[in-house]
């Protein structure tokens, strides 16, 4: 094994798309740890989904051994880790298990709002920061301009930032000195009772569940029992290793060490990220503290499309769990598609990997429900405000004293020619501005508050577009302010469907309705009789769309003739048709919960 002093663990972290596993690529083939014949680009990113969308959802962890010029062989762990604002998570973890972070800036785009929120985080853990700046060999690039942004947006030192190019290569012999020489070595003794971190965790079929570790103490061999601090379960090592893209068994891990262990371990709740792994024989005196506790912030429940199907789903989140520690599930059910979960994401992206990862992972066909936000509902009749995610659990209007819903501090850097854009669109979320800063002559920062459910839907891919992809935007929750609160039933033949309901603020009820009412009415098939389709707040109708009726020409075999023999075929038809409309049920296809859920107006 390694001597603790060879060793240097540390991630890559930035703004979304400033190339991380670009560099990430470059870090693997220049220690040749892949032939240049098996080679594929963001080659740490082992998903269908992170490639087909260009980003990166888990972090990766992968050991690079590297022959410095003082002659001595180092071992480092790197770990890549996502840059879009709803992965945070996985950026906080990835950090407790470093020593040093490679902060990495567009040298097009400069110093963006992650760049600032990541930089605060790897500080608050006292990580070694290495700025780096990426993407020197474009045209657009202002080395000088981001040089300054370095030292006077982020407080750095510019004159030891490194200026790399990950898609040729440049500079990359001189960022792994660097890695070696600034990058301190791990604090840790391997003679000490074992103390290690589980950082993450995957399911393999074959071998239960694989442990991902960070040791700060002690050794790890095959053989030993091991013990989980949160629950005392024990388990005995089967095998230990690293990461070298695939699992490589070395037998033993020591303190300073970032690798995987595999135990046998088939029970998938007993093992938690974020928990102390110690010796069952020798336990270390206290466990080492895990990671800040998950929020989520956006809700939707997730049913099977058939509902047979629904032990096979909690069979898949569990595992799904495992392997994305931010996701918060509990059951649930609903009238109209059986039983399911109520989920909690962590941001409207975070909803859609998880929705794509169900299907392709797990073959699993689901139906989500319209994201919402957790609300806080002052009741005239109870001292106590209760908390609302699910608009089932919306109380009765008339019991409703006021309601609060939760408001983001949302931090936008964006160039400033696109300023008045970006301020429209903000007034229009019912966002305040509550600063302004102009970070140079052409960058401005503008702090809004607003609510976070008018971030939810289309904020990000409009702030993106109106700015043509160079604003940034960074949030944090903030606290509850009074709003005017609206239960959105939407009734299908004048039956109401409790998987479309939706809390909405009062203002944009119509709105949203009217958008509800016009995607049903293209989705839902045409039936024998005429289907209403309503927006209603409480007993009032706000929005309504029809579906046609099919309808047989009875008319046909009449030529010519009395007009009475007409008038009477279709009083007959009219009759037949009420009568059908009572008893008639409408089907809703999964086409239609899919298509309120979108968006935008595709």
């Amino acid at each position: 094994m390694a001597e603790t002093r060879l060793i240097r663990n540390f991630c890559i972290i930035a703004h979304i798309d400033h190339g991380k596993s670009t560099l990430a690529d470059r870090l693997i083939q220049k220690a040749k740890l892949v032939d240049d014949r098996n080679f594929q680009n963001q080659i740490l990113d082992n998903m269908d989904i992170e490639r087909e969308r260009g980003i990166t959802i888990k972090s990766q962890a992968v050991t690079i051994p590297y022959t410095a010029s003082d002659g001595q062989e180092y071992k480092l762990n790197l770990v890549d880790t996502p840059g879009h604002v709803d992965f945070s998570y996985e950026v906080s973890r990835a950090i407790n298990s470093c020593e040093g972070a490679l902060l990495l800036v567009d040298a097009t785009q400069g110093v963006q709002a992650q760049t600032l929120s990541n930089m605060y985080l790897a500080l608050e853990h006292n990580l070694e920061i290495v700025p780096v700046i990426n993407k020197i060999d474009m045209q657009a690039a202002d080395i000088e301009g981001v040089k300054k942004q370095i030292e006077k947006d982020l407080g750095l030192d510019a004159e030891g930032a490194l200026l790399v190019s990950a898609r040729q290569g440049t500079g990359v012999d001189g960022l792994f000195e660097a890695i070696v020489e600034r990058i301190p070595p791990p604090a840790g003794d391997p003679s000490a009772p074992l103390r290690a971190l589980i950082f993450d965790c995957h399911y393999d079929p074959y071998r239960g569940v694989v442990v991902h570790l960070r040791l700060f103490d002690g050794l790890l061999k095959k053989g030993m029992k091991i013990s989980f601090m949160s629950n005392n379960a024990v388990y005995e090592v089967e095998t230990a290793g690293v990461f070298k893209l695939a699992l490589v068994e070395t037998g033993e891990l020591s303190a300073g060490d970032v690798g995987y262990i595999i135990a046998g371990i088939k029970t998938v709740g007993d093992v938690r990220v974020g928990d102390t792994v110690t010796g069952a024989d020798n336990p270390c005196a206290a466990p080492l503290p895990g990671f800040r506790e998950v929020k989520p912030v956006v809700f939707s429940s997730i049913y099977p499309v058939d509902s047979n199907d629904y032990e096979e789903l909690r069979s898949s989140m569990e595992k799904l769990k495992l392997n994305d520690a931010s996701l918060v599930y509990e059951k649930d059910s609903s009238a109209a598609l059986g039983f399911g979960f109520r989920c909690g994401f962590l941001g409207l992206l975070h909803l859609e990997v998880i929705q794509e990862r169900l299907e392709r992972e797990f073959d699993q066909s689901v139906i989500f429900t319209a994201p919402s936000v957790k609300y806080r509902i002052t009741m005239k009749n109870k001292a106590d405000a209760i908390m609302v995610d699910n608009p089932v659990e919306y109380p009765d209007e008339g019991l409703v004293e006021g309601a609060e819903e939760p408001y983001i501090r949302a931090s936008i850097i964006t160039p400033a020619t696109f300023l008045g854009n970006i301020m429209t669109l903000c007034l229009e979320k019912r966002g305040v501005q509550t600063n302004m800063t102009y970070l140079d002559e052409k960058r401005v920062e503008m702090i809004y508050d607003m609510p976070l459910s008018e971030v939810l839907f289309d904020f990000y891919d409009r702030l993106k577009s109106l700015s043509r992809g160079y604003a940034s935007f960074d949030y944090d929750v903030t606290d509850y302010k009074p709003t005017e609160l609206a239960k959105l039933d939407i009734l299908l033949n004048g039956k109401p469907v409790d998987a479309l309901s939706q809390l909405v603020f009062r203002g944009n009820a119509y709105d949203r309705a009217r958008k509800v009412c016009e995607r049903l009415r293209d989705e839902i098939p045409r039936q024998q009789f005429k289907i209403p389709i309503q927006g209603a707040i409480g007993s009032t109708v706000i929005a309504r769309e029809t579906v046609n009726a099919l309808r047989k020409d009875v008319l046909a075999k009449c030529y010519g003739g009395d007009i009475t023999r007409k008038r009477k075929l279709l009083e007959k038809q009219k009759e037949g048709k009420k009568r059908m409309k009572m008893v008639g049920d409408v089907e809703l296809p999964q086409s239609a919960f899919l298509a309120v859920l979108k968006t935008k107006d595709e």
